[in-house]
């Protein structure tokens, strides 16, 4: 259209007149068609530069195939942000199989356990990345009673219920809805029907993974039933921030907390108790190799190392504060946790023992991993003195975790 513009002013330049008459009338006549076409010259300019913008739109979320499972299709979701990190999740379990962070240098590594293809995951794994649900963590002897009411779970761990019983939620499939944008999201929703693993209700939960602008993943628990029962839901991602060139006994943790929960030999919490003066003091920051072989710590010889709930010092009820923080010197990469919840497990890898080969045929070697889980506490179902963990029709449960990359 700016060409055709250009064409009248040239004509009208380089027309031989012969009167003052035919100059003016012809002026007239290329200004009225100037002011003519003025308008589509510009609706024309400016679909030009939407078209640009659109070319130049980057795509933050991907999906691919995964394989399938329980005779469903499974996929596997890839989450951008703007500075290049790259979460992999899918929808089997809602596990993340990949996180990619920048190191000091800015180089690019995947920090946590798992698998390169979806059959690693079918197999018996200990939870990589995956969704715990409807109650991570322990629950004494497979048994709780509920308004009067005995239900008797699937044991699964030295005779206790262990991450939601033999099938939990990290081995179901959840229906994916991805979000695009420059903080990507993926919504996962699933139905936990009345009596599954030997739960209680028809149980609604929504889990939405959002990789923010900050290096952050977000995620976000909902859930809704129709008949009381108990939920502690939480993500069992085990994280190396060396890239998986070291174990991680030389990374720096700090936890928020005061107190933990003592253990009996099978894992179940016997009460509460000050972390001063123990192995289990990580008020300020120490190595996790530091205490971890204390033949002396009648706890760390339960757990085989660290595998315990601390109470997290919390001063508003619900709100996201502070739970831990983890670095690694030689990498230089720091991860912040921040949860809504009132306590976290953190475990040590201590039952990695060579026996998994995961991602780029890396042998995943005696504490080559650890958890930070975000959680109610242990057993809670039989323990009066802590906090509930009842969901009653009505009601809805809605806890945050972010973990943050720095």
């Amino acid at each position: 259209m700016t060409c055709i513009l250009y064409k009248i002013y040239m004509f009208y330049s380089n027309f031989q007149f012969h009167t003052m008459y035919t100059k003016n009338l012809l002026f007239f006549v290329c200004v009225s068609l100037f002011i003519a076409l003025l308008p589509s010259c510009q609706t024309s300019e400016k679909k030009s530069e939407r078209t640009a913008d659109s070319a130049s739109v980057k795509t933050y979320i991907s999906k691919t195939v995964f394989g399938t499972a329980d005779n469903q299709p499974v996929d596997l979701y890839t989450l951008t942000n703007e500075n290049g990190v790259v979460a992999k999740i899918t929808n089997y379990g809602g596990i993340i199989t990949s996180l990619s962070v920048p190191d000091k240098n800015g180089k690019m590594e995947d920090i946590v356990l798992g698998y390169d293809s979806l059959s690693g995951y079918l197999k018996s794994t200990p939870y990589f990345g995956a969704i715990i649900g409807r109650y991570g963590n322990r629950i004494a002897k497979g048994k709780f009673t509920l308004d009067g009411k005995a239900y008797k779970l699937d044991t699964n761990n030295i005779g206790n219920h262990l991450h939601g019983g033999i099938k939990g939620f990290d081995k179901v499939v959840w229906t994916a809805t991805p979000t695009e944008g420059t903080e990507p999201s993926l919504k996962l929703t699933y139905l936990s029907k009345d009596g599954e693993e030997g739960y209680p209700g028809n149980l609604s939960v929504e889990v939405i993974y959002t990789l923010t602008k900050d290096n952050s993943i977000k995620i976000e628990y909902t859930a809704t039933t129709d008949k009381p029962t108990v939920i502690n839901l939480t993500n069992h991602s085990y994280f190396n921030l060396t890239g998986g060139k070291a174990d991680v006994l030389d990374h720096d943790l700090v936890l928020n907390a005061d107190k933990y929960l003592p253990v009996d030999k099978t894992l179940i919490p016997t009460g509460i108790k000050p972390v001063k003066g123990s192995a289990f003091d990580f008020t300020t920051s120490h190595k996790i190799g530091e205490r971890i072989n204390d033949a002396k710590d009648e706890q760390i010889k339960f757990g085989g190392g660290y595998d315990h709930c601390w109470v997290l010092n919390r001063t508003t009820k619900d709100s996201l504060s502070l739970a831990a923080t983890l670095s690694e010197a030689s990498s230089g990469r720091k991860m912040e946790v921040y949860t809504t919840e009132p306590a976290i497990q953190f475990y040590s890898g201590n039952f990695l023992n060579g026996s998994i080969t995961g991602k780029g045929n890396i042998v995943y070697k005696f504490r080559s991993g650890l958890c930070l889980e975000t959680e109610h506490y242990p057993d809670s179902p039989n323990q009066a003195s802590f906090p509930s963990t009842v969901l009653k029709p009505g009601e809805t449960y809605h806890t945050i975790t972010v973990y943050k990359f720095l």
